[in-house]
Order: structure tokens, then C-alpha cells, then sequence
């Protein structure tokens, strides 16, 4: 009896993650606010503007569209494999709500290199402007970053060929 309540209450308590998706979802919409702003300052200051700057401007377009992307993956994914199950409409993509913890790992880190990529071009399109210290530590937490992402994918290979084989 206790057991079976304590059981449905650790099940229930899953939906107290929804404060968090609320947050994620508010974080995308500052993320939109952002991205237009960017938007309307390329466009504004475009005649005025060096090639280097329009490259920046674009960089950080990219760089705020992985990144509403990425929330977009965890809110989906997350949402899906810890909280409830979701029954697609036609029109949703697959992806959507087919992503496993595993592939989610992936992923996530996948796309934590790809802004921190993002952020080292950026850098390195203004490395006049950076100190040796920040662009030691951008390449640091690049290589950090490239360092996490190259082990998980190993661990997760070694997983896969490790796993009994069904047939």
C-alpha cells in the first residue's frame, strides 16, 4: 500500500518539469526578440557596413538560430521521453517526438559544438579586438566542448557494439 503510493507519486511527479518548458518556451520567444533585432540592425546599417561586420551579423543569426533550435529539440524530445507521450499530427515532423535519451545526448552535444563553432568564428572575425586570455579560454572551451562530444560518441558506438544483437 505504502509502496504502490510513494510509486504513484514519484510517476506524478514528472509533470512538475512543466514550469520548466514554460521557461524554455519563454526563452525562445527572447531568442526570437533577439534574432529581430539583429535582423533590423543588419538591415538598418546595412549600406554602412563593412563585409566583416555583415559576416558577424550573420554569424550571430546563426548563432541565436542553433540555439532556438536547440530548446526547440529539448523541449520536443524531452517533453516526449520524460514526461508523456505525444501522438503526432500528420503535418509534425517525425523527428519531433522520435528522438531517444541516447540520440538526445547526441544531439544536444552536436549542437553545443556547432554555437560554440559559431562563437569561435565570431571570434576569430574580431581577434583583433580579443585579449590572448579570451581567446585562450574560447579555444579551451571549444576544445572542451569538441573533447565531450568526440567521448560520448565513442562511449555510445561502444554501447551499440557491446549490446547483445536481437535477431
Amino acid at each position: 500500500m505504502l509502496k504502490s503510493f510513494f510509486e504513484t507519486v514519484l510517476f506524478a511527479s514528472r509533470w512538475l518539469l512543466l514550469p520548466f518548458f514554460v521557461a524554455l518556451v519563454i526563452a525562445l520567444v527572447a531568442l526570437i526578440a533577439k534574432v529581430s533585432l539583429r535582423a533590423y540592425e543588419l538591415a538598418t546599417k546595412l549600406p554602412t557596413m563593412s563585409e566583416e561586420d555583415a559576416i558577424l551579423g550573420a554569424l550571430g543569426v546563426v548563432d541565436l538560430t542553433l540555439s532556438a533550435s536547440l530548446i526547440v529539440l529539448v523541449v520536443f524530445s524531452t517533453y516526449s521521453n520524460f514526461v508523456a507521450r505525444v501522438k503526432p499530427q500528420e503535418s509534425w515532423p517525425a523527428w519531433m517526438f522520435g528522438i531517444d535519451y541516447a540520440e538526445l545526448k547526441l544531439k544536444l552535444i552536436a549542437s553545443i559544438v556547432a554555437i560554440s563553432s559559431i562563437k569561435m568564428l565570431e571570434v576569430f572575425m574580431n581577434v583583433d579586438h580579443e585579449s590572448d586570455r579570451a581567446l585562450g579560454w574560447q579555444m579551451g572551451m571549444f576544445g572542451a566542448f569538441v573533447g565531450a562530444a568526440l567521448l560520448l560518441s565513442i562511449a555510445d558506438a561502444l554501447a551499440h557494439w557491446s549490446a547483445p544483437k536481437s535477431h
